[in-house]
Parts: structure tokens; C-alpha cells; sequence
């Protein structure tokens, strides 16, 4: 049976139709999405129609891990590189809020964030989140945190920080993340410094002579090695889009469950492309293989 839209007191004006039924309009419009009459201008629609849709992918893993952790306690969630907290924040309030149980956490090194966003659940009375200003090397060791997290996700974690959140997946055992890259520069940088031994060694180099594909062919080796590190690590790994790309060029969309299963293949894989590409140097920054067979 299909939810009715609760009707707006008299004189309120109608809410958006995007506006899912129950959610806080209240949050909404703290997170500047909603204008103060409840009104969506064209950029909020988009960043909405993003969250939503992350949320549906992320709505399934819940239920899936809430199905086998019956009698286990609470799900746990990490949003790595929070921000703001857009996306706890409409995970809570979409999904947690109505469990009573479970707990999210948002990890962000920008204070001023970790505090607006305290404020912000304290006021919405989001009791099972908590806001911590913690880089991933504390993160990982924090007594603040528990030793096992379900879901790391990270939505837009510029450059490296969708590698230390995957970093951080890692060390708590996280059963599922769910990542949305961007601004990856590093191995563009990578690539840059060792461009010319690689143009006289091997006329693939062509494909990032020019500084604008260096940074286009570095997105795209990065997010292959994340994925490869991944299923070396245990884990079966999805990709696809999140919106299409009208909405937003930053769209890939990485799902990561573990399986337990390491591939050999997969880190052999990673070694080789690391090799090809003369960039083996990542192997002591990022894709750490020591652990994993190969």
C-alpha cells in the first residue's frame, strides 16, 4: 500500500512532490535543499535526486545486513569524509530513524563541520549519530568507535580520501562500502613526474602526453586499482553509475561486499598495471599488498 504525502497544515504550502513521505522537512531545509516555503530550486533537485538515488543502492545493503544480523545489535554505518553530513543525515532520517536501533557515524577533519553538524542532530534529536573530528589514521584507532563497522560509505571524498576510506573499511571489517570518487589527482601527479622515461619506453604514454588526459587517464587508472585492491582484499566489487550524467560528472559509483575471498589474480593484476604504468611507488602509499597473496 502506497504512503500518503502528509497534507500541509492550512495556509502551509504544498512541499515538493520529490519529498518522500515522513522525512524531516526541518533537515531538509537546514541542509539548504529545501528553501525556507519548502520549494526545491534546480541544483537542490539535482543534489536530491543524487542522495536519493546513493540511498536506494545503500537502502538495499541495509535490509540485506539487518535480515542477517537478527538478534546482533544495531547496524553501524561510517560516513567517511562526511562534510556536511548530507548523506548521514538522509540516511537517518530515511532508515535509521524508524529502527530505533543502530548507529551512524560521521568522520571528518574539519572541525567547524564536525560541530555545525552535533548542533544539527541535536536539534533534530538524531540521537544514534555522532560527529567525529578524526582523520583516518585516528579514526581507525579511536575508542569512539567500535571495532567493527557494516557500511563505510563516501560520497565525493576528494583525491586520496576515498583511499583512506577504503583504508578505514579495511581495518574495521566492514562488510560493505559504498564509495562515489572525486577530484582524484594522485596518480595523475604519479604519472606526470615519470612521463618521459615512460613516452621513450612504450608509445601507450600517448594516452596522458597532454596534461588534460594525464588527469582524465589518472581518474580512471585510480578507480580500476581501487577496485582491483578491493577484490585482492576479499571483496566483490560492483561499479556504475549513480545519476546520469547530466546531473553530475562525478558519478561512478564503486560497491564494495565482502566476501572473504582474496584473488590472487586481482593482485597480480594491480602489480602489473602499477609496473606498466611506472607507478609501482603507490604500492608503499595506497594499494598495500603485503597482507594479500600474489
Amino acid at each position: 500500500m502506497t504512503k500518503k504525502k502528509p497534507a500541509a497544515g492550512p495556509g502551509a504550502p504544498a512541499l515538493a512532490p520529490e519529498i518522500r513521505p515522513g522525512q524531516s522537512v526541518e533537515l531538509l531545509k537546514e541542509l539548504h535543499i529545501l528553501t525556507r516555503e519548502g520549494k526545491l530550486n534546480q541544483d537542490s533537485r539535482r543534489k536530491l535526486k543524487q542522495v536519493y538515488h546513493l540511498f536506494q543502492f545503500i537502502e538495499k545493503i541495509l535490509q540485506e545486513l539487518q535480515a542477517s544480523k537478527a538478534g546482533e545489535g544495531g547496524l553501524t554505518l561510517a560516513d567517511h569524509g562526511a562534510g556536511k553530513s548530507y548523506l548521514g543525515f538522509i540516511i537517518y532520517d530515511l532508515y535509521f530513524k524508524a529502527l530505533k536501533t543502530g548507529h551512524i557515524y560521521g568522520i571528518e577533519t574539519r572541525a567547524e563541520l564536525v560541530q555545525k553538524s552535533r548542533e544539527l542532530a541535536a536539534r533534530l534529536g538524531f540521537e544514534r549519530m555522532s560527529f567525529l573530528n578524526l582523520s583516518v589514521a585516528d579514526a581507525t584507532q579511536s575508542d569512539e568507535l567500535p571495532a567493527r563497522i557494516d557500511v563505510v560509505t563516501a560520497l565525493h571524498a576528494c583525491d586520496t580520501a576515498t583511499d583512506d576510506a577504503i583504508a578505514f573499511g579495511l581495518q574495521k571489517h566492514a562488510k560493505f562500502m559504498v564509495l562515489v570518487p572525486c577530484c582524484q589527482a594522485e596518480v595523475a601527479r604519479t604519472l606526470n613526474a615519470g612521463k618521459a622515461l615512460v613516452l621513450a619506453r612504450t608509445p601507450l604514454a600517448e594516452l596522458w602526453r597532454h596534461p588534460l588526459h594525464t588527469r582524465e587517464m589518472g581518474s580512471q587508472i585510480t578507480n580500476v586499482l581501487r577496485c582491483l585492491y578491493l577484490e585482492a582484499s576479499g571483496y566483490q566489487v560492483t561499479v556504475t553509475e549513480l545519476v546520469g550524467w547530466e546531473h553530475s560528472l562525478k558519478n561512478e559509483l564503486i560497491i564494495a561486499k565482502y566476501t572473504g575471498q582474496k584473488k590472487r589474480s586481482a593482485a597480480e593484476r594491480l602489480r602489473a598495471i602499477l609496473e606498466q604504468f611506472g607507478i609501482e611507488s603507490l604500492l608503499e602509499t595506497r594499494f598495500r599488498l603485503a597482507d594479500i597473496p600474489g
